[in-house]
């Protein structure tokens, strides 16, 4: 099993910026990747960002791309997601998710994810 604790919520103003961070514990793996999804009030989860374990490659949906960016520390099984330029649409609540097995094709689907975390509060007030 993995554990997923993401830490960085908060309120900001719009246009200010917030850091979120995902610590994973358990099982460890060495070839896989994270990812963070959203979920706003009334409407569906969405993608937001991932990034390749090994390979490093990054993944964004088209409304964050140039304000978010996702990294990961190997050494502290860790990933974060910078969020610049925040703006009220990007207020929810944000996920992270972790998966054992990596595909470009599935890089933004939810189900192809093995774990989640019990997500954070972003909200970015006008």
């Amino acid at each position: 099993q993995v554990q997923l604790v993401e830490s960085g919520g908060g309120l900001v103003q719009a246009g200010g910026s917030l850091r979120l961070s995902c610590a994973a514990s358990g099982r460890t793996f060495s070839s896989a990747a994270m990812g963070w999804f959203r979920q706003a009030p009334g409407k569906e989860r969405e993608f937001v960002a991932a990034i390749n374990w090994a390979g490093g490659d990054t993944y964004y949906t088209d409304s964050v791309k140039g304000r978010f960016t996702v990294s990961r520390d190997y050494a502290k099984n860790s990933e974060y997601l910078q969020m610049n330029s925040l703006k009220p649409e990007d207020t929810a609540v944000y996920y992270c998710a972790a998966r054992l097995r990596f595909s470009a094709a599935t890089a933004r689907l939810g189900p192809a994810y093995d774990y989640w975390g019990q997500g954070t509060q972003v909200t970015a007030s006008i």
